[in-house]
């Protein structure tokens, strides 16, 4: 088996880090690692041309470092719900993925690769999971997911949203059963 060795332009996971030396297999490296621009070959010359590069990623990594702590720190109160049908004994029809967690973020301002997802499978099943999402190398947040029944969720949201506003449903159902009483009383 040929291999060869790469120098690492990015993260690669079970593989090494960025700016690392490593050897590979050859069709690893020509058919994954350098059409990606996640390798280059290491020749001399692209070794010395990282070398003068390094501070420049030194910098570019403590700043994607310190952006993924901060998103980190937003999505530390997140809490996401998904509403599925729902067979017996709680087993869904379909699963939640890495891919339904990923629009979900999307949709409250999160733009976050669903490869730095850590499902090791799909959800389903309904309960409470966390699952982990890795912003960067050293950044790894836990992110609590609701999966419900279809019906479950609406009803749950419908009492918290009875319980917020009581006061507005009470004077409605109020004002409806005088108007019924007044013409019931009328005829």
């Amino acid at each position: 088996m040929a291999h060869t060795n790469v120098l690492l332009r990015e993260d690669v996971d079970d593989l090494g880090a960025r700016g690392e030396i490593v050897r590979v297999k050859a069709g690893y490296a020509r058919n994954y690692l350098l059409p990606r621009k996640l390798a280059v070959e290491a020749t001399a010359s692209n070794v010395k041309r990282i070398e003068q590069e390094r501070a420049a990623l030194l910098k570019k990594e403590v700043r994607e470092k310190s952006t993924a702590e901060a998103q980190a720190e937003q999505m530390r109160s997140l809490r996401l719900r998904f509403a599925r049908k729902v067979g017996e004994h709680g087993i869904l029809y379909g699963s939640v993925t890495s891919m339904d967690i990923t629009e979900a973020l999307k949709e409250r301002g999160y733009e976050v690769d669903r490869r730095r997802i850590n499902l090791r499978e799909p959800i389903k099943e309904t309960g409470e999971f966390t699952v982990p999402v890795r912003l960067h190398r050293e950044v790894i947040v836990e992110i609590p997911v609701e999966v419900a029944a279809e019906g479950e969720s609406r009803a749950e949201e419908e009492a918290t949203e009875a319980a917020t506003q009581p006061d507005t449903q009470v004077d409605e159902t109020a004002e409806a059963t005088m108007e019924n009483s007044d013409a019931s009383a009328s005829q």
